[in-house]
């Protein structure tokens, strides 16, 4: 089972990754861990992505792709694998593409989370995180037992810069214009499959669970 998911920033994509991966027992991929991990480990790979990153550069698509495929090759991914955060553009899928033509094998499905805007900058800036140990709250959905204090550590919770809505604004329109496009070139592979984000993330992942047949 081989899949992509997508969907804007703060469309919940992510949960959903790490759900499916538990559930059928595949990996979860996302593009973050496969540089962290090959930075940390001196690939050459890794080495070629810092000399990037280290400039403020961004990854190029093609060396990122070699980083996935590299990670996709595996023992762990034999029976399948779930890419979140990649691909983020067309150039990348095409390259995804062309990488699994040449190991006889594709994508099932490219399961994309459909969250408006508008909700998105409210979910996104209801969100509060702890600088003392990272746990992550949200004022409506899941706040903390005393107001913006951590309910593990007691330090004062912030709202990040990554959430406010100006911020959010910012990364969606990047999205709209770069990454959105997916949505129509795996429509064309015949393997796009939607779902409601909006929903109860459980709703959503038993959405998923259909489509995915299992």
């Amino acid at each position: 089972m081989k899949l992509i998911m997508l969907g804007a920033p703060g469309a919940g994509k992510g949960t959903q990754a790490k759900k499916i991966a538990e559930k059928y027992q595949i990996p979860h991929i996302s593009t973050g861990d496969i540089f962290r991990a090959n930075i940390k480990n001196g690939t050459e790979l890794g080495n070629k992505a810092k000399s990037y990153m280290d400039q403020g550069h961004l990854v190029p698509d093609e060396l990122t792709c070699d980083l996935v495929v590299d990670r996709i090759n595996q023992e762990d991914c034999k029976n399948g694998y779930v890419l979140d955060g990649f691909p983020r553009t067309i150039p990348q899928a095409e390259a995804l593409k062309a990488a699994l033509d040449k190991m006889g094998e594709t994508i099932d499905y490219a399961i994309d989370v459909e969250v408006p805007d508008e909700n998105i900058v409210n979910r996104m800036g209801g969100r509060r995180a702890c600088p003392g140990c990272g746990c992550t709250y949200h004022i409506e959905h899941n706040p903390p037992k005393v107001e913006d204090i951590c309910d593990v550590c007691g330090a004062k919770l912030v709202l990040r810069d990554d959430d406010k809505p100006e911020t959010v604004t910012k990364r969606l329109s990047v999205y709209h214009e770069q990454t959105k496009p997916l949505i129509d070139f795996y429509k064309k592979e015949g393997v796009l499959r939607e779902v409601d984000g909006t929903q109860d993330l459980n709703d959503v992942f038993q959405a998923i669970t259909e489509i995915l047949g299992a």
